[in-house]
């Protein structure tokens, strides 16, 4: 899609303001929570490439591809260059064709790293540099995972950054219902020995704290994956986490049976969770939720990612009769703050000075602020202001990534499909179901070693 300059003093901001006749919203310079004197400078001083052209292509459809490009309108207004947007549900193959096919965009928005670290391993991207790898270590929080993160082998085997990580999510999130809390005078835990402590409360004040399910048709049992890897992540430091997702430590390593028991610790004892032990496979993990929200309360708290909203009982209205914390680290592990989620990456396929440009307009807080004033963009950009997010719960999230002293994408997606949703899926159903961890485990590592 291509991009619309508005013209005026000077640029208009598309944010939360007064509407346009087409629907977006407006909002001028000098106004607002939004780095202006940053872009400004930028501005005054950007390289004139009138003339010259940028095609960025990726997954986003409507509505994320009209709000991207009103943030290309930006780098237009500064440089001269004229940038447009494309985007594709086949997003993930057509760019493969194009790159081997020689005719690539200039910029490919990869939905995780697994197919550009691909498409790096075999020269196809142009690395970002030592100079980009710094500046994001430097001004993303825990910004040494995102530079892992967009680190991939080139086609000698040389680690190069070619990532550059722009929108992300997270799923290190803990739904709860304020109004249930105050009643019942709970509070919110800072540590996971809090939030244990929490739970066994709950049920010796006759309550049930959790609501799990896992059921999600064909992909039943991903939920308990995003359990085990978000206690992994804060039981074990992130080398240990990746070489799990590697493979380099075994499935059935103590390690993993630990965090496996830990979740179990929740989902397997009928007092924690609601419907018992024995319900928490059959339930759909779209239906989990609700418990929260009856009357009288079936749970008291919902481990899920930051689409849970889209789940909420007709008349929930979420940072009002639903908030969310953290899913709190142990503080006897030491382990920081970490955080799991996912997000998109940019990566260079077709080099050039406009290009070039453009990766460099992406350090700018505005070219975050607007994003996040409109849509479901997150971003680990330290100097943003937090302000610019849409909405509380968005703002919120967004402190928990700022907040992070480590970031991993979600274990299971980064895995081999017949692993990551395969094997590991249904494991989780068997454990939920009375198979001990050790089995399970094996089961998955057996499955892994066959495709090897």
């Amino acid at each position: 899609m291509k991009s619309t300059l508005l013209t005026g003093v000077a640029i208009t901001a598309l944010t939360a303001g007064a509407a346009l006749a087409d629907g977006h919203l407006a909002f001028t310079p000098g106004e607002g929570p939004f780095s202006w004197d940053s872009y400004e400078a930028y501005a005054a001083n950007a390289p004139d490439l009138s003339g010259q052209a940028i095609t960025i292509f990726g997954p986003w459809l409507q509505p994320e591809d009209e709000i991207f490009s009103s943030m290309l309108a930006y780098f237009e207004a500064a440089t001269g260059v004229d940038a447009t947007y494309t985007g594709s549900d086949g997003f993930e193959q057509q760019i493969v064709i194009d790159a081997e096919a020689g005719s690539p965009p200039n910029i490919a928005v990869f939905p995780q790293p697994g197919l550009a670290a691909t498409l790096a391993a075999q020269g196809l991207l142009s690395p970002l540099g030592d100079d980009m790898a710094a500046w994001v270590g430097d001004n993303y929080a825990a910004g040494s995972s995102w530079v892992d993160l967009g680190t991939y082998a080139d086609e000698n085997g040389a680690d190069q950054m070619y990532g550059f990580f722009y929108n992300v999510n997270v799923k290190s999130l803990v739904w709860y219902s304020p109004e249930n809390f105050e009643d019942a005078g709970y509070e919110i835990p800072g540590t996971m020995e809090d939030l244990i402590a929490l739970s066994e409360q709950m049920i010796a004040d006759g309550e049930t704290p959790w609501c799990i399910g896992l059921g999600s048709g064909p992909a039943t049992g991903w939920p308990a994956t995003d359990w085990v890897e978000d206690i992994m992540l804060r039981t074990q430091p992130p080398a240990v986490y990746d070489a799990w997702v590697s493979n380099e430590l075994a499935f059935d390593a103590p390690e993993v049976i630990n965090a496996i028991e830990t979740f179990g610790m929740f989902a397997r004892n009928d007092a924690m969770v609601s419907g018992g032990a024995a319900g928490v496979a059959s339930t759909d993990f779209r239906d989990s939720i609700t418990g929260m929200f009856a009357s009288p309360a079936q749970c008291y708290m919902h481990r899920q990612a930051s689409f849970a909203p889209a789940f909420f009982p007709e008349g929930v209205v979420a940072g009002e009769d639903a908030d969310f914390f953290y899913f709190p680290s142990f503080a006897g592990e030491d382990l920081g703050n970490p955080v799991l989620g996912g997000g998109t990456l940019m990566a260079v396929t077709d080099q050039s000075d406009a290009t070039d440009a453009f990766m460099e307009f992406l350090k700018l807080p505005i070219a975050h602020e607007i994003m996040m004033a409109q849509t479901g963009f997150l971003t680990p950009h330290s100097g943003v202001n937090l302000d610019a997010y849409k909405d509380s719960l968005l703002r919120g999230q967004g402190e928990i990534l700022l907040n992070a002293t480590t970031f991993r994408f979600d274990a299971s997606d980064l895995m081999p499909g017949a692993i990551g949703a395969g094997s590991f899926w249904t494991g989780m159903v068997d454990y939920v179901g009375g198979t001990s961890a050790q089995d399970v485990a094996s089961g998955i590592q057996d499955s892994w070693d066959a495709i090897k």
